[in-house]
């Protein structure tokens, strides 16, 4: 009996510590599909299946063992109203995810990648036509069950679906990158100045008007003097969600009679090395902001989809950059009239509309003293907030919570401006108290 006890126990003991866990998980989702990435110990062999009757999800992942509690995230406005596991047998950990009705999915694993470790991802996609099903199913019932039964039910399905179209907005997220910091002080004026703290307190003012603009948010890649590779910057902005990448810095030349502001957005050599670069390392590539993802696309179909985004990107980038230049104008003297490119590492995320904003020559010793006076640097911030703001109401982002107002322009009219928001005349005119469908050019309207 001594034996048997003393066998049972180093199972218990010897079989968690050898197995491996999931270390986290995370939920993401949209008017269209919910993703769950659980980050693991290691790679894993798993097995995926549906269950009807309630409707479920069941991931078993073999040589797994949970020995600390998995966090669960909010789960709002997903079709899946809880997350359970346990262990089902020796040697496996069986997760289930209970649904509010039936999906289609998509179970994939990937491997480590520069922070991240290896990782399940599952993809849920849902239409309002299987929910619709579901209803008339329900409704179906009426002729075997109670009338207050069937309406009950019917309303439970009509909040799913009421919860599924209408989602919680999000903010716009603008990514503000000071240059340089740490041991890398950028370029030095003739007085000392270092670049890579006034473009810091420019970042900063930035920021601040970014965060009193209803429905946005910023996010500084760094907020002291610390030293962020080229390449990490990217990859920050592209972690917490970023809508728009604006890189802040102080140009530099021998000539110290060189003066003005200059925006660069990713030149298309720049952006077809990067191109090819992603291509070749795809298969450690994370998902595209876009939601896209490389790694299982044969290299014509990445290619494509690797082009769309880039070349949307690079449009959105020229855009906003063509409006903070106009800003710039304003607030002083410019180096070039016109937007110039190159090819910046700073702007070579394939899905994010970047720029790079060349404030002043730091060089000239007029331009360096402007640079470290407060009231310049709002004024360089307010430029470019303007940039940022006439982007995102000419091009409104589908889920946001930015109040969306449209620029009356040559050749609009106010049934062609209600068929582009996809809402009535009528509530535009109401929501600008107007008298007609008369428009100018030049009118700003408020989109209801």
């Amino acid at each position: 009996m001594v034996r048997l006890l003393l066998s049972f126990f180093l199972l218990y003991v010897s079989v968690p510590a050898l197995a491996d866990a999931i270390q986290g998980l995370r939920v993401s989702a949209d008017n269209q599909s919910a993703r769950l990435v659980f980050d693991l110990d290691n790679k894993v062999s798993y097995k995926a299946f549906t269950l009807a009757n309630p409707d479920r999800l069941v991931i078993d992942l073999k040589g797994f063992q949970q020995r600390d509690k998995l966090t669960i995230p909010s789960l709002i406005n997903t079709p899946i109203k809880a997350v359970r596991y346990a262990a089902y047998d020796q040697n496996t950990l069986r997760v289930v995810l209970d649904l509010a009705h039936e999906v289609q999915y998509q179970v994939q694993s990937l491997p480590p990648q520069k922070d991240y470790p290896n990782r399940l991802v599952v993809d849920l996609s849902y239409t309002n036509a299987q929910l619709k099903q579901s209803i008339a199913a329900v409704k179906d019932e009426a002729l075997n069950k109670p009338a207050a039964t069937v309406t009950n039910k019917v309303e439970q399905q009509q909040k799913i679906i009421k919860t599924n179209k209408i989602l919680p907005r999000r903010d716009i997220i603008i990514a503000i990158d000071p240059g340089h910091g740490g041991q890398d002080s950028g370029a030095l004026g003739p007085h000392g100045t270092k670049e890579k703290d006034v473009v810091l307190s420019i970042a900063k003012k930035l920021a601040y008007l970014v965060d009193k603009e209803p429905g946005m948010r910023s996010y500084l890649t760094r907020d002291s003097d610390v030293f962020i590779s080229l390449r990490q910057r990217i990859r920050r902005a592209r972690e917490n969600g970023a809508d728009m990448f604006i890189s802040i810095h102080a140009d530099a030349f021998t000539n110290r009679n060189a003066r003005g502001s200059s925006v660069y957005v990713l030149s298309s050599r720049g952006a077809s090395s990067e191109a090819a670069q992603i291509l070749a390392d795809r298969e450690n590539a994370a998902d595209l902001a876009g939601g896209i993802s490389l790694e299982d696309k044969d290299d014509l179909l990445a290619s494509v989809l690797l082009d769309l985004s880039q070349t949307a990107s690079l449009e959105g980038s020229l855009e906003v950059a063509e409006t903070v230049l106009s800003g710039l104008k304003r607030v002083g003297h410019v180096h070039k009239k016109h937007v110039e490119s190159a090819a910046f590492v700073v702007l070579k995320s394939p899905d994010i509309p970047s720029i790079l904003v060349e404030t002043a020559f730091i060089s000239n010793p007029e331009e360096e003293q402007k640079l470290k006076n407060a009231n310049h640097q709002n004024k360089l911030a307010h430029a470019m907030m303007v940039g940022i703001r006439n982007y995102f109401q000419k091009n409104p982002l589908p889920g946001t919570s930015m109040p969306q107002q449209h620029i009356v322009s040559r050749g609009d009219t106010l049934s062609m401006i209600a068929q582009r928001y996809q809402v009535k005349m009528a509530d535009i005119k109401s929501v600008n108290n107007l008298a007609s469908s008369e428009i100018q050019i030049g009118d700003v309207l408020k989109i209801p």
